[in-house]
């Protein structure tokens, strides 16, 4: 315990400061001015993709802000923050909840969206010519196809349905969807097959003058006009190439945070933020905080811009 004496015109303050309170606000838990820790203690016990549907700065986090929002509308880009997407019952499905997150009204020529399935709820199917891709990030669901085969989908499990094929899915109690459609740009005589699989199976691949981490999760052969990459970044790394290219994007942000470049625009972003990218916006992100930033990214491929 240490004290101090002051004295003025007669006063004296006597200010006493223990040893324990002084080291607690000056150094912190780590020795030398830190701020508390933002590391989640429970971290460990959580869900993978915990916070993709439980944002560190959730919706009930901003209640006492009447109107502010940190979702972006712009010409080439947006941002959908978890406080402003709508839900409501998706068209066909059956005791699910869908946020339509990316459609054809912005420019886009996908459809990215949530499904929130609820006890005993069953997907409907997409329209014709339309095919599918899920991605679970909250509970389980059973995938059946066509011929009777059922699949159980977990958490970083994905499926990928061509067009036109016949399926479902059910859920027996909740479950979180990352789905994105899109109208297939058929090639003569390449089709594509159904896919099942899960994230961790995916092989690294070789990222030339980058250091993040990168799975695809559909096969990189010309019957698929997209693809869907899963993207690692530690914390403090960050893409080297800013690019600018002709493909659109649509990504949903796993885990982590960041900071996310569009146009002249700089954002920072974290776990269940999503943002559509239209061809040739700049675009770049760097990884920050104190855990790993994984992405989902949604990528157009194999297809000549003139044609499509």
């Amino acid at each position: 315990m240490w004290s101090f004496s002051a004295h003025s015109h007669g006063a004296s303050l006597l200010i006493i400061i223990t040893t324990s309170s002084l080291l607690g606000v000056t150094f912190g838990g780590e020795g030398f001015c830190s701020a508390p820790s933002i590391i989640d203690s429970d971290a460990d016990s959580k869900p993978l993709y915990y916070k993709a549907t439980n944002p560190t700065l959730s919706p009930s986090h901003l209640q006492d802000l009447p109107g502010y929002t940190r979702s972006v509308y712009k010409r080439d880009h947006a941002l959908i923050t978890p406080e402003s997407q709508v839900f409501s019952p998706l068209p066909e499905w059956t005791k699910t909840l869908g946020a339509y997150l990316i459609t054809p009204a912005l420019g886009a020529h996908f459809v990215m969206y949530l499904a929130q399935m609820q006890e005993k709820s069953k997907s409907g199917l997409p329209p014709h010519d339309v095919e599918r891709f899920l991605f679970v990030v909250q509970g389980a669901v059973k995938l059946t196809n066509s011929s009777g085969i059922s699949e159980k989908l977990t958490v970083d499990s994905f499926a990928y349905l061509p067009p036109n094929i016949d399926h479902s899915v059910k859920c027996d109690s909740s479950a979180t969807l990352v789905v994105f459609e899109r109208r297939y740009a058929s090639l003569e005589n390449h089709h594509p097959k159904q896919i099942i699989g899960s994230t961790d199976k995916q092989p690294l691949l070789e990222t030339p003058g980058e250091i993040f981490q990168l799975r695809k999760l559909l096969p990189m052969s010309m019957p698929y006009d997209f693809n869907v990459h899963v993207m690692d970044f530690e914390p403090g790394e960050f893409l080297n190439v800013k690019e600018v290219h002709y493909n659109q994007h649509g990504l949903f942000l796993l885990e982590g945070q960041g900071i996310y470049r569009l146009g002249e625009n700089w954002y920072p972003v974290q776990s269940g933020d999503v943002i559509w990218m239209a061809p040739f916006v700049p675009q770049w992100y760097a990884a920050l905080g104190k855990t790993r930033s994984r992405y989902l990214l949604y990528k157009d491929t194999n297809r000549d811009p003139l044609d499509h």
